[in-house]
């Protein structure tokens, strides 16, 4: 912690000093009650700095709200003259006002953040009707009309193609936000584990690429010093470079978007709240601009991202619930270990490691990409993620203060797919260019997903599509295929006890402190 960084919860550390401090800050706060006949989600916003000024509580109530907040069009909701992207429309003069300003592919598709993340409770994953079509934001408006003058405004698709539901953008299940600020620090650590590596390869020399026992490769340099990353895997595209390339490659581990295409909560916030809502911050657009015509500037503060960047980093973590009933239980146990044996936690582990030095979660992430906030442009902003202050439950380090994350996770890409026409196979890839012959390949690299609360957060899937945990397990292909085939070659019992342990990993009710519950809410010991 700097000189800088602010001491939350020791601000106003006396009884009356602490509620003189919270009336002074109510005082100067924007957030005043909201004008006869309004009817905006949010009477006010937090001023650039005031993020420094309030207590860590009340930023974080303030990022609930921010996240639950159903928007509208006097908060500056929508976009009319801007695409999911953030650029132009391609034709100005068919803006998305009514009945244009709603369009579940490619407009705006959700009033709140918590329209989508509600299971069980704001924070969470979203059923199958919360799915969202992450690349239709290239598109103007997706008319598939092929009378359309317009081609990108959803007629034609790059190739001169006739749009379809497939082509035009890929369908994904929501994902919870649980835990997520110990996620994005396992991140990091693992970005800088990576980083280092390639930072001490000499000209003619090469390395294995491996943090906290993940193995993602090695990669090498030529003689002339330009890199070859032909042999790293499980990375995503955006963090390596074209091979013989001068350039190193950044590394950077992107924990966020199936396909891990995200860097940090805060580029996910600044992402979603422009593509899905249509409410541009202004470290994304710029301070006092209005790049979306819709009258607004400065829909949302440098402020606001920050409260609801901290408010999903710190929501509570996922837990464990193990049923009292003595043959439940030892299906549970039973189930845990077969887990392992038939290979599921090659890729599912059970638990990664960070250290003292990454406990506390920090504004901004240093690897976030231009667009979201820097490093050195502002204040370090610092939150211990174990504060038995914060939402319960929460992870409790170890003696020698580190924290083991147990996500289930090895926070890697990895190839799901069989074959061309695998059904599991996205129709687009988002780490090509768009419009290029790779981009319509499609793309079987997904994220492993984190299985911490999975039993909470149906359906399953990129896609959503599966129902039940059994379906997903038996969907696996690619590099996932030994790890289902000796699923199928168990007994029907034990493939019974595998999905009964993996029931057992659930979203915990509010206020719930231990992490081990049984299925009255009652501590396990």
């Amino acid at each position: 912690m700097n000189e800088h960084t602010p001491s939350y919860w020791a601000r106003c550390p006396a009884t009356s000093a602490r509620l003189a401090c919270v009336l002074l800050l109510l005082a100067l706060s924007p957030l005043q009650a909201a004008d006869i006949g309004s009817e905006k989600a949010l009477p006010g916003h937090l001023a650039d700095g005031q993020e420094y000024e309030w207590p860590l509580r009340r930023v974080l109530t303030h990022g609930e709200r921010l996240f639950s907040a159903s928007w509208t069009v006097q908060d500056g909701a929508g976009r009319p003259l801007s695409k999911g992207t953030g650029a132009p429309l391609a034709d100005p003069s068919a803006p998305l006002i009514f009945p244009r300003n709603f369009n579940r592919v490619s407009a705006p598709d959700s009033n709140a953040c918590a329209g989508c993340h509600n299971k069980p409770r704001a924070g969470g994953g979203g059923d199958i009707v919360t799915n969202v079509f992450v690349l239709g934001q290239r598109f103007d408006f997706a008319t598939f009309d092929l009378a359309d003058p317009v081609a990108n405004r959803g007629a034609l698709d790059e190739r001169g193609q006739a749009t379809t539901l497939q082509s035009i953008a890929n369908e994904r299940s929501t994902l919870g936000m649980f835990g997520s600020g110990y996620v994005e620090m396992l991140a990091r650590e693992m970005t800088a584990d990576l980083q280092a590596i390639r930072d001490a390869i000499t000209p003619g020399g090469s390395a294995a690429l491996t943090t906290k026992g993940v193995d993602f490769g090695s990669l090498s340099r030529r003689p002339d010093g330009r890199w070859d990353t032909r042999q790293v895997k499980g990375l995503p595209g955006a963090s390596l470079v074209p091979d013989d390339s001068a350039d190193p490659p950044s590394l950077v581990i992107r924990p966020f978007h199936q396909a891990g295409r995200v860097v940090s909560l805060r580029e996910f916030t600044n992402n979603a709240f422009n593509h899905h809502h249509g409410m541009q911050t202004s470290e994304r657009f710029g301070d006092g601009t209005d790049p979306d015509g819709d009258g607004f500037a400065d829909e949302l503060t440098r402020g606001d991202v920050t409260a609801v960047t901290l408010f999903q980093a710190t929501l509570p973590v996922p837990g464990r619930v193990i049923p009292r009933d003595p043959r439940i239980a030892r299906a549970v146990r039973r189930g845990q270990a077969a887990f392992e044996t038939i290979g599921c936690t090659d890729c599912h582990r059970p638990t990664l490691s960070l250290t003292t030095a990454s406990r506390s979660f920090s504004e901004p992430n240093p690897y976030n990409p231009p667009g979201n906030l820097q490093a050195g442009e502002a204040p370090e902003l610092l939150v211990d993620l174990a504060d038995p202050r914060l939402p319960p439950p929460r992870l409790r380090p170890n003696r020698d203060g580190t924290v083991d994350v147990p996500a289930y996770t090895d926070l890697k890409l990895h190839d799901m797919c069989d074959s061309d026409d695998d059904p599991n196979r996205e129709p687009l890839d988002m780490q090509a260019g768009p419009g290029s012959a790779a981009f319509f390949a499609g793309n079987c690299h997904f994220l492993t997903r984190k299985l911490w609360g999975v039993a909470s957060e149906p359906p399953y899937f990129h896609h959503g599509k599966f129902t039940t945990l059994r379906e997903a397990v038996l969907a696996h292909r690619g590099e996932g295929t030994p790890s289902r085939e000796a699923f199928e070659a168990l007994p029907p019992g034990d493939r019974d006890e595998v999905i009964e342990f993996l029931k057992s990993l659930q979203i915990l009710p509010p206020g719930t402190r231990s992490r081990v519950v049984d299925e009255r809410g009652r501590p396990w010991r």
